[in-house]
């Protein structure tokens, strides 16, 4: 079988340290752990986590050498297992994991470096820093950019006067247009960055092209999942703001400013000049139509279409979106009646089997 992340060893009181976890009140500090696991799958060398409630069962028999607990569950950590209590378990899992599996958490790592590839396709006005790596395929175009550290996998294509920043990894089958890219930025294969937005004059003889003559701006640490597409602005920048993480398959339509740490799950379509806020959450296959303001802090579940604007802080569903509590509600309301439209259908058809 093999394997395609290979982990750097290390012992519980590394793991501890990095934490930031007091190492002198552990028993079997010189534990080594080599391994992440579930709960129910873990050994005496991974380490697990308990995030969810609904797994406590299996916290108590695991096997896991290191588990990573909450505190009221630390109880729960069976005899043979060292447990870690953090405030969140799961973030700190991710903190153990990246430094045991440092070349899962960052896709360029898997490269190493490489230097530019024969295969690729340099133009003498790009202008390329130390530590580039570049694989066959690849085409840069004249007065493009790319930073130290940045990977760029098999026949991507980087467009004139492109910039991308330091320590990036660009998958392969990827193209870049009229983009500006800052440090730290992963984006996955397929995905569609600067192309034209979805500009048109709409009249009778036909519809007039609109010339898209925007850019798109990506903050530092954004990450962009597989296949996703971001156009750029019409007469603005479209933009995607520091520390965002879009998922699989996102649509991002021209003029569109979104904030902060968002997070935007897959299959979303956020349609033209719409404007995100920071720390907002989207499920899968949210819909947002054009020209709204989505407030700082809004959480909105999958599935939902949003047709105008949303305070900072709310939390929506349905199709369209309105306040989640009122959505539920009405959701379970729609089940009384079905039940009762049911109920009173097989009542009248024993009514009438009976009087025969």
């Amino acid at each position: 079988m093999p394997e395609f992340f290979r982990s750097s060893s290390r012992s519980v009181a590394d793991i501890a340290a990095l934490l930031s976890l007091d190492v002198s009140k552990l028993g079997e500090a010189t534990r080594m752990i080599s391994g992440v696991a579930a709960l129910d799958r873990a050994g005496a060398q991974d380490v697990a986590f308990l995030e969810n409630t609904l797994y406590k069962d299996e916290l108590s028999k695991t096997h896991a050498g290191v588990v990573l607990v909450a505190a009221p569950f630390a109880a729960l950590v069976p005899k043979g297992t060292v447990g870690l209590v953090v405030p969140h378990p799961h973030a700190a899992f991710a903190l153990v994991a990246s430094a045991l599996y440092p070349t899962a958490a960052h896709p360029g790592l898997i490269f190493g470096y490489n230097g530019i590839s024969p295969g690729a396709s340099v133009h003498p006005e790009a202008r390329l820093e130390q530590g580039v790596a570049i694989d066959p395929g690849v085409v840069i175009g004249p007065g493009a950019e790319v930073g130290n550290g940045t990977t760029i996998a098999a026949n991507s294509v980087i467009g004139p006067q492109v910039r991308i920043g330091r320590n990036c990894h660009i998958g392969s089958n990827v193209t870049i247009l009229s983009a500006l890219i800052g440090n730290d930025v992963i984006i996955h294969s397929g995905s569609a960055i600067g192309q034209d937005g979805f500009g048109f004059a709409i009249g009778r003889q036909g519809h007039a092209k609109v010339p898209q003559i925007g850019r798109v701006i990506i903050q530092d640490h954004v990450e962009l999942g597989a296949n996703v597409t971001i156009d750029r602005g019409g007469i603005r920048d479209t933009i995607i703001g520091e520390g965002s993480k879009l998922d699989n398959m996102v649509h991002i339509a021209h003029n569109v400013v979104m904030g902060r740490h968002c997070l935007i799950a897959g299959q979303v379509g956020i349609a033209g000049s719409s404007e995100i806020g920071d720390f907002v959450v989207m499920g899968g296959q949210v819909g947002i139509t054009g020209h709204v303001k989505i407030g700082s802090g809004t959480q909105i579940a999958g599935g939902s279409a949003v047709i105008s604007s949303l305070d900072a802080g709310s939390k929506v569903g349905g199709y369209p979106a309105r306040p989640i509590k009122t959505w539920f509600r009405e959701v379970a309301a729609m089940a009384r009646i079905a039940r009762q439209s049911r109920g009173g259908r097989n009542s009248g058809s024993s009514d009438h089997e009976s009087e025969n």
